[in-house]
């Protein structure tokens, strides 16, 4: 037997016959040593962090702070958790403002130069390039520049895009005044509202004008920004920028103003419309005495150097007679913007004049309707603004529009863009859907409760009246009934045919959509109302009628680029709504919108907690929506579609069938006329618009027979005079 020997001072000698399974001892000796490593590793890692955060712990005792110390770092250490979690809030909030800053063309103004004129052919205002920003910075006056920073921004130079203290102290003076009598806003943050943003009064714009100052000031230089605050500000009477402000009101090159005329331009920057000097010449001047004394207090002059324009007050043109439909021409200026992407040959000549739809009369009259109203009611109902769009049925050209109450405080054009609820406003393009799948106004659907998913609608009275005709059900404006009616057809119909007639906006299906809770635009409830008067045919809403450019050659009509009529319904279809729609005027909740001798059909619209307020009617001739309600979305003092904003629409649509032959509604046969107007109508054709004038000649034959008659009386009564026991009472 073979003994094994070893070298006391080596290894052992080569083994040449290992033991089978040796091989896989090794591998797993070595995964073991492996193993063995990385637990080491991380035991060791665990200890060093341990150690080290109780080094930290230590090293951080140090700075313990006990009693009132204790709490003022606890509060801050929670301010600055709290305000990073708000800073992460508040830039989910601004992405919607961040993605407007990435059109190339930001900072540009749109380089059309376009004059307006009204469907008659007067001029009736500008837009365009005519607001003037070509003037340099260093050529405008510098009393101008020190006015403005004076009144709006007197730390520009100094902050990052949002004055702080100026915030502040503002917030102060408010406190104390029980009022806003001061401004927070820094002159980036009133840039980028007037770049990008409106003038809602929402929490949401606020903080994007406060991430978009910050985006202007990493942007643009200081000089930039005054430059384009300068000229993109609204200074009143449809004017942009102190350039165009000055030719307006002075009549004179904006290098040319004197320090009066300077302080009153630098006063409209707060409040165009109240202090515009061809609006309130005294109060002009008063605002510019303020800016003068805010120069002195800013340090900018001394009270020496502004004696001289506080003595001898600036003088304005007078423009007292001039009003500008200025959301009127926002809008159509946005349709030919829009015309002018389909129509590349409009872009070859930059300077234009366009002709209109705009009726003049009828424009002024629904201003003053408006502001009648608001100043009235207004403080009755807790409702703040308002707005109008008149359209003609046949056409689609709109006759009239305002888009809110002042244009001088916000230019925001509620007609045009604002999306607000319908409330029962919606209701016809149920039943339209309906009556198109199988329903009449005679069909009979029970007003009862009902439940879909746990959501039962109620109706306004809190009452029930059975079984109804929809006739009755949509007169009296019975909320289960539409709710019924969406159920049977669907609601994808429903907004299939409210797209069809008109709407643009997203209508999102919805149990409560039947109830008008999808938002909508005025124009567009005019527009589709619009075609249940032209007989079922679609009425596309249009601010332009004909194009020339600068030689005055013709280069675009309405008319002529005006396909076929698109049918949207079938006729007797819409004249079924047309009779039931009137009877809502005649016998429902549009009572108070009933115009003598008009045909008139339409339905009121009232949304939750009475935030809006609509009615929307038509007649052969025009077609109208009316709103009312506060920006703030913020609830009126229970005002119903029936109450202003149906008065308001009669007040209106009774100026604009003044002398006009009326149309008739399809399907509806006109009111009878009475003897008196069949008699002076003459022929008694139904064409006649307005009574037909006697001639002279018939007039004195009439004249001679009534006196021959009251002679005939007279006779036959003297001797009943005498035998008479006393009156007789019919």
């Amino acid at each position: 037997m073979n003994q094994r020997s070893f070298d006391p001072e080596g290894t052992p000698p080569e083994d040449t016959g290992a033991p089978e399974g040796s091989g896989r001892r090794g591998l797993r000796a070595r995964l073991l040593s492996v193993d063995a490593f990385v637990d080491t590793l991380l035991w060791r890692s665990f200890s060093g962090l341990r150690l080290a955060g109780e080094r930290y712990s230590a090293w951080l005792r140090r700075f313990r702070v006990r009693g009132p110390g204790r709490i003022a770092a606890e509060l801050a250490s929670d301010a600055v958790t709290f305000g990073v979690l708000g800073l992460i809030l508040m830039l989910a909030l601004a992405q919607d403002a961040f993605q407007q800053t990435n059109r190339a063309d930001w900072r540009t103004t749109d380089d059309f130069s376009v004059t307006f004129l009204d469907r008659f052919g007067n001029e009736i205002g500008h837009r365009g390039i005519l607001l003037n920003d070509t003037i340099p910075l260093a050529e405008i006056p510098d009393h101008l520049i020190k006015a403005a920073l004076a009144t709006e921004d007197r730390r520009f130079f100094h902050h990052f895009g949002i004055d702080v203290l100026g915030t502040f102290r503002a917030m102060v003076e408010n406190v104390r005044a029980r009022t806003v009598v001061q401004g927070g806003s820094s002159l980036t943050q009133q840039l980028a509202k007037n770049l990008f943003l409106t003038n809602e009064r929402t929490l949401k714009r606020k903080i994007n004008e406060a991430f978009l100052a910050l985006w202007l000031e990493m942007n643009l230089t200081k000089r930039e920004i005054l430059k384009l605050y300068l000229d993109r500000a609204y200074m009143g009477g449809g004017t942009f920028g102190v350039a165009a402000a000055s030719e307006f009101y002075f009549g004179k090159n904006v290098r040319e103003l004197s320090l009066a005329e300077a302080a009153m331009l630098a006063g409209l920057f707060k409040a165009p419309s109240k202090y515009a000097p061809h609006v309130d010449l005294p109060a002009a001047r008063a605002r510019a005495n303020e800016v003068l004394t805010n120069m002195v207090q800013a340090g900018f002059m001394t009270e020496g150097q502004v004696i001289g324009a506080r003595r001898n007050p600036a003088v304005a043109i007078d423009r007292s007679d001039h009003r500008s439909p200025d959301h009127f021409l926002d809008y159509a200026f946005d349709q030919l913007k829009e015309l002018a992407r389909t129509r590349p040959d409009l872009t070859r000549d930059r300077i234009l004049t366009v002709r209109s739809s705009l009726d003049p009369g009828l424009q002024r009259q629904a201003e003053r309707a408006i502001l009648s109203s608001l100043r009235q009611h207004g403080q009755r109902y807790r409702v703040e603004e308002a707005a109008v769009a008149v359209v003609v049925p046949e056409t689609g050209a709109v006759r009239a529009m305002v888009g809110g109450k002042d244009y001088g405080a916000s230019q925001f054009n509620r007609a045009a863009d604002a999306l607000r609820q319908p409330g029962s406003a919606f209701k016809p393009f149920v039943y339209i859907a309906a009556f198109m799948n199988g329903y009449s106004p005679k069909s009979v659907v029970p007003d009862a409760p009902i439940s879909i998913g746990g959501w039962s609608p109620r109706n306004y009275s809190r009452g029930y009246a059975g079984a109804v005709t929809l006739k009755t059900a949509l007169t009296k404006s019975i909320n289960t009934i539409p709710v019924r009616l969406a159920q049977a057809i669907g609601r994808d119909k429903i907004v299939e045919a409210a797209h069809a007639m008109g709407l643009t906006s997203e209508l999102k299906i919805t149990r409560a959509l039947p109830l008008g809770v999808a938002e909508v635009r005025i124009i567009d409830m005019s527009a589709a109302y619009a075609s249940f008067a032209s007989g079922g045919y679609k009425v596309t809403p249009t601010a332009i009628l004909e194009i020339k450019n600068s030689s005055g050659a013709t280069i675009y009509e309405t008319a002529a680029g005006r396909g076929p009529r698109q049918r949207v319904m079938p006729e007797e279809k819409a004249a079924e709504m047309n009779e039931v729609l009137v009877n809502v005027v005649e016998r429902g909740t549009g009572r108070r919108a009933r115009i003598d001798g008009v045909t008139a059909a339409g339905k009121t619209g009232t949304t939750q907690a009475y935030r809006d307020g609509w009615f929307v009617g038509y007649t052969g001739n025009y077609a109208a929506a009316v709103w009312f309600g506060n920006d703030d979305f913020s609830s009126t003092g229970r005002m119903t579609g029936g109450s202003l904003p149906a008065m308001t629409w009669q007040s209106i649509m009774e100026y604009a069938h003044q002398g006009v032959e009326l149309k008739p509604l399809p399907g509806v046969d006109r009111p009878p006329r009475s003897a008196e107007e069949q008699l002076l109508a003459g022929d008694g054709t139904q064409g006649a618009g307005r009574p037909r004038l006697l001639r002279e000649q018939s007039i004195s034959v009439l004249k001679d027979i009534g006196a021959r008659l009251d002679a005939i009386g007279k006779r036959a009564e003297a001797p009943a005079a005498k035998v008479g026991e006393g009156p007789v009472s019919q």
